[in-house]
């Protein structure tokens, strides 16, 4: 069974950082590609950032604008979100997901292509 366990989130200040950990059960990264996505107060889920199970190539959305990285560690079964420069409108449930890809090189930034969830980490921005 596949089950998808996010941590690392909490409050920090305006400029800071935090590193999100996405920890796998049931899969192998090998074979499944993560996203991770976020909803913000009042606002559509939207994709972050995504790694591909196939070649680890890497998919980051323009509106983070750089500062926001995405990486694995297959032997831990974990995928992190290393986030910097952090602004108050970052302030989101941030939730990985999975889907399984034996072929893709590249990952999807689709949510429907998804098809594990988390059940997300609070992100709160403030000073």
């Amino acid at each position: 069974q596949v089950q998808l366990v996010e941590s690392g989130g909490g409050l920090v200040q305006p400029g800071g950082s935090l590193r999100l950990s996405c920890k796998g059960s049931g899969f192998s990264l090998d074979h499944y590609t993560i996203g991770w996505f976020r909803q913000g107060p009042d606002k559509e889920r939207e994709v972050v950032s995504c790694i591909s199970s196939r070649t680890g190539n890497t998919y980051d959305a323009d509106s983070m604008e750089g500062r926001f990285s995405i990486s694995r560690d297959k032997a831990k079964k974990t995928v992190y979100l290393q986030m910097n420069s952090l602004k108050p409108e970052d302030t989101a449930v941030y939730y990985c997901a999975a889907y399984r890809n034996f072929l893709e090189s590249t990952c999807t930034s689709a949510e429907t292509h998804y098809d594990h969830w988390g059940q997300g980490t609070q992100v709160t921005v403030s000073s």
